[in-house]
């Protein structure tokens, strides 16, 4: 009979019992590998979301100051439609919208403008530098008058979403959404940054949906108490270019 003991004060444990710990070593140092593998596979891309920061562009086309400010922007070789033209959100540096004033005395007519792009996945924003918002030639051609920029209506419709302010989940934070950065979206979208919904459906790309209420109206201080929940939607969806809106009274939204 052999029966081993640890001794603290020898320079070596027995054979028997170094080789356990060696053993116990190893497999807690490959349980700790693929602990760490399976953690880090688990974990969900934040997605790619850009801002341009320090790279000035200039931008023309056609300015509509309703529901929020944005800009329509011709798509070179594509024939006049819904589908001719981008739409880009128009904001202020920091936590602001585009001033409404501003926006109102363009309403309609074309503009030049320089700014900072910001854009994930189809959406696509700017943020205008300073006063260099200015009226411009139509250079826009056929794209400024009200047959090519009418809305499309696409029926009343049910959504699951998340609030977030279109601002900094678009790309100037990452990921810029649910409830760690509630507060940051509460700031942004008070300041006058459009409200969006963001859809996510189990087997196709996100659908982002910009909130207005069932007038389309702004809504950015009736949405301020839901903002980075889970909410279920239901009104009338309209389309312009490649923007999607969301018409519904904020009163109807339903926390989930």
């Amino acid at each position: 009979m052999n029966d081993e003991f640890y001794i603290g004060w020898e320079a070596k444990a027995a054979p028997g019992i170094a080789a356990t710990v060696r053993r116990t070593v190893v497999v807690l140092l490959a349980l700790a590998v693929a602990l760490a593998l399976g953690l880090a596979l688990a974990q969900h891309a934040i997605g790619v979301s850009v801002f341009e920061w320090g790279k000035v562009k200039e931008f023309s086309g056609v300015l509509k100051s309703q529901p929020y400010p944005h800009l329509l922007v011709a798509r070179p070789g594509v024939s006049a439609g819904a589908t001719a033209y981008s739409s880009y959100y128009l904001v202020q540096p920091f936590k602001f919208g585009l001033n409404p004033e501003s926006a109102r005395q363009f309403d309609g007519k074309a503009v030049r403008l320089r700014g900072t792009l910001i854009y994930r996945e189809n959406q696509t924003m700017i943020e205008v530098v300073g006063d260099s918002l200015k009226a411009a030639d139509n250079s826009a051609g056929a794209m400024s008058n009200s047959a090519s920029i009418e809305l499309e209506k696409l029926g009343r419709q049910t959504f699951i979403g998340e609030i977030v302010d279109s601002k900094c989940f678009l790309g100037v934070m990452n990921p810029g959404q649910l409830t760690p950065h509630s507060a940051c979206a509460i700031r942004c979208i008070s300041g006058g940054i459009p409200p969006v919904l963001l859809v996510r459906p189990t087997n196709s790309p996100p659908v982002y949906l910009l909130l207005v209420s069932a007038e389309g109206k702004p809504v950015n201080h009736q949405v301020l108490d839901m903002v980075a929940e889970p909410v279920e939607i239901t009104g009338e969806v309209e389309r312009q270019g490649d923007l999607l809106i969301l018409r519904a009274d904020p009163a109807t939204y339903r926390r989930l």
